[in-house]
């Protein structure tokens, strides 16, 4: 009789909501202690499957390319592999002396990267997915808020590069979330109608459809949006004195 072996126990991934996992780390930036470091901003740290890979290199050289763009709304970048950081430092240099993509060449990533050899942080934060591949890191994105709380995940496959447009979106729209006390639509970019949320007490209903002049439009009760400027959006989100 053979004894059927116990499966190893399921890693419990982070969620939205949820305060980010505590680690510190070497990186090739120096040693980080996260997110406490990065208290008082935002931070999308995110994880690539391996160094010189062609998918990962044209990552690399675009979150570099867009890091001004993402300071400019208070959001650093932190990237992790399971490579050493060896390796993380001879990649990046040949990214910058010998890589051109698309019209981007001579980029110097300065963001850190940090060394999981061990897999300890991959593990740590579900970036590990056996069906995909057991030894390296999937293309996980998780955005951090000031008070170290995860606010988005996305996950895309080893082969899948990332839509780069989408995530600084994501960065507007929570921001622009927070700040007004409002959702955003599908697809919405700072500039466009947002989501005015149903306050939930009685006689909302009415309430709701009789601001219509005060600058609400409802379809209904429970479907109603405001305008809000880009310029004003942008003078709430942006980092001060950042043209």
């Amino acid at each position: 009789m053979t004894t059927a072996e116990t499966p190893a126990p399921a890693t419990v991934m982070p969620r939205i909501g949820e305060p980010a996992p505590a680690f510190t780390a070497v990186t090739t930036q120096g040693e980080i202690d996260f997110p406490a470091d990065y208290a008082g901003r935002w931070v999308i740290f995110f994880s690539h499957p391996a160094d010189f890979t062609p998918v990962c290199t044209s990552e690399f050289m675009t979150f570099a390319s867009m890091q001004k763009e993402f300071a400019a709304y208070n959001t650093a970048l932190v990237g992790l592999s399971v490579d050493g950081l060896y390796s993380h430092i001879a990649w990046l240099r040949t990214i910058k002396d010998k890589i051109s993509f698309r019209d981007m060449k001579n980029v110097e990533v300065t963001f850190p990267l940090i060394e999981d050899v061990s897999m300890r942080i991959a593990e740590m934060y579900g970036m590990i997915m056996p069906g995909e591949d057991s030894t390296k890191a999937v293309r996980a994105v998780f955005v951090i808020d000031p008070e170290g709380k995860i606010r988005t995940v996305i996950y895309y496959p080893l082969s899948l590069g990332r839509n780069f447009d989408e995530l600084l979106r994501v960065i507007k729209a929570l921001q622009t979330a927070d700040h007004f006390a409002v959702a955003t639509p599908a697809d919405w970019r700072p500039g466009e109608p947002v989501i005015v949320p149903p306050a939930g007490s009685c006689g909302t209903a009415a309430q709701r459809m009789s601001e219509q002049n005060d600058g609400l439009h409802c379809e209904d009760w429970f479907f109603c949006t405001k305008d809000i400027p880009a310029d004003q959006i942008e003078s709430a989100i942006r980092v001060k004195g950042d043209a």
